[in-house]
């Protein structure tokens, strides 16, 4: 679920720039949780495919290169990413969904643009991937 505080911060270069969730990019300067969760899901990627999900040099390049591997988002799949800062009408238009090609189920869920879509941590953990995992030595707060 959403977490009712919020990180707020003037600067972008809060995460790593190559597991920066969208709206990080974008300018949001107040977020929570799903931004971890994006940055869970770059690094389940590295880690399943051995190599960097999104290896941008700069942040506008690791913008394209999500929106190349998801497509570029609009209202219809984001609501309110029009009204992000540094969002911009005349990005370029990406149209196809790669994303599935290099990865399954769980990173799509933990790669969703809409942070209040985005999976849990909590949710994460009970996704059937890991299913034969023993759960009772995680500990997970409500």
């Amino acid at each position: 679920g959403s977490s009712s505080r919020g990180y707020v911060d003037g600067d972008h270069k809060v995460v790593t720039l190559w597991y920066r969730a969208p709206e990080v990019l974008l300018g949001c300067h107040k977020y929570s949780c799903p931004i971890d969760m994006w940055s869970i899901g770059c690094i389940f990627s590295e880690m399943v495919t051995g190599k960097p999900l999104f290896r941008g040099d700069s942040e506008i390049d690791q913008l394209f290169r999500i929106f190349r591997n998801i497509e570029t988002p609009t209202e219809e799949i984001w609501p309110g990413v029009s009204k992000l800062p540094d969002y911009k009408a005349s990005f370029p238009n990406w149209t196809q969904n790669n994303i599935k090609c290099h990865v399954h189920d769980l990173l799509e869920k933990m790669l969703i643009y809409d942070p209040m879509s985005r999976i849990s941590a909590k949710a994460a953990v009970n996704h059937p991937y890991f299913d034969d995992l023993d759960k009772t030595s995680i500990p997970i707060r409500n």
